[in-house]
């Protein structure tokens, strides 16, 4: 947000010639000529509010629809932990991704290119200064972390004899190297949108398997019950949807920022037919039986674990205090600058001023941010452990 406002005067001078809002139709004109034009680099159309929405929904899919996040979440302590995921979705992305486009209309009227043409480390060093490249490489660095995780672990259940901090390390140097060229950013709607048609199938099968097949008489856990190494309906299944989806991508049949909902419907159809072909439909009852048991005694032993886990201590020293309360105010008084530099820009020069103490003191802050941060969660972690 702070970087939206440092930029945005800029931004204004540029449209209506002049660095200070007068009203919210200001903000609507500016916005519609430069920032949400409607309009690609090209000159053609751009996407509508419905492109905007199934791509947020396509791109987030990969995990949600996917089912990766659960890679995660299984180690979580309660299910309720499940909903910070939501908020941090919905509202931080919401104001994340406005942010961001008023950042990149603002850098590429500074540097006079089109949009499309910036980088991540371009933006964020003409909206903020160095504290943009800090802020990059741990934004960079905190969202490869949950990513890299899961990755290790799907590589390593194809090379079983690697460990997998191997195969993570490896998997991390080869999305380095990928990472490097433009078209992973230039192209980035794409490529997440596709990510998210390979993954969707496997979240389809899951939600098939635990939600529908309880409800229309078919078995969970039936290929288990088998003693099935692979389970053959699940394999078609996939193999099948990612024809469906992408064969409807080459027949332009609808926009592929929707692909993902018909893939994910005809991979819960494709699944149940099959499943049920293959046995699901059978009387499983004294596996399931000793299936149930089995769980009851893993519940009793992580109930019998969570007796000995110590209560969390709240960490209230003095010099935690004070790390906290210095994280707090660099905040503060960033957000307080960003605010000068959005509302007390009378003028260019004015502004120029403005943003060159802004940026300063931004870069200090943010590196005294993040230090007391970590340093805090160190003492609050060493003091649990």
């Amino acid at each position: 947000i702070a970087g939206s406002f440092s930029l945005f005067p800029e931004l204004s001078n540029h449209v209506i010639g002049s660095t200070t809002l007068n009203s919210w139709q200001d903000f609507m004109t500016i916005g519609d000529s430069s920032i949400w034009t409607g309009v690609n680099d090209k000159g053609e159309k751009g996407i509508g509010l419905l492109e905007v929405i199934g791509f947020a929904w396509a791109a987030n899919s990969i995990t949600h629809f996917g089912l990766i996040d659960m890679a995660i979440f299984r180690f979580a302590k309660r299910k309720s932990y499940g909903l910070f995921s939501g908020v941090g979705m919905f509202f931080g992305h919401y104001l994340a991704w406005i942010s961001a486009g008023i950042m990149g209309a603002g850098t590429a009227v500074l540097l006079k290119t089109t949009i499309t043409q910036l980088d991540p480390g371009d933006v964020a060093f003409h909206a903020l200064g160095f504290s943009g490249f800090v802020i990059i490489i741990i934004a960079g660095w905190t969202t490869a972390n949950a990513n890299l995780y899961r990755a290790g672990l799907a590589a390593q259940s194809i090379f079983v004899n690697q460990s997998r901090e191997r195969t993570t390390a490896i998997v991390g140097l080869v999305t380095v190297v990928v990472a490097c060229f433009p078209f992973v950013f230039t192209q980035m709607l794409p490529l997440l949108t596709y990510a998210g048609l390979l993954v969707v199938p496997v979240g389809g099968i899951v939600f098939a398997e635990h939600v529908l097949f309880p409800k229309i008489g078919l078995t969970r856990y039936w290929a288990k019950y088998q003693n099935l190494s692979k389970s053959t309906p699940a394999i078609a299944t996939w193999a099948l949807a990612l024809i469906f989806g992408f064969g409807l991508n080459s027949l332009e049949v609808i926009s592929f920022y929707y692909l993902f909902i018909p893939t994910w419907i005809f991979t819960i159809v494709v699944y149940t037919v099959l499943a049920k072909k293959y046995g699901a439909d059978l009387d499983y009852s004294d596996a399931i039986l000793a299936d149930e048991k089995e769980q009851q005694q893993i519940t009793q032993y992580q109930d019998a674990m969570a007796q000995d886990d110590k209560e969390e201590v709240q960490d209230k020293s003095k010099i935690t205090l004070l790390l906290n309360v210095f994280a707090f105010v660099s905040l503060v008084i960033i957000a307080l600058l960003a605010v000068n530099v959005m509302f007390y820009s009378p003028t260019i020069d004015t502004y120029a001023e403005n943003k060159s103490l802004f940026e300063s003191v931004c870069f200090a802050c943010t590196v005294i941010y993040f230090s007391c941060s970590y340093f805090a969660l160190k003492r609050h972690k060493k003091l649990n452990s």
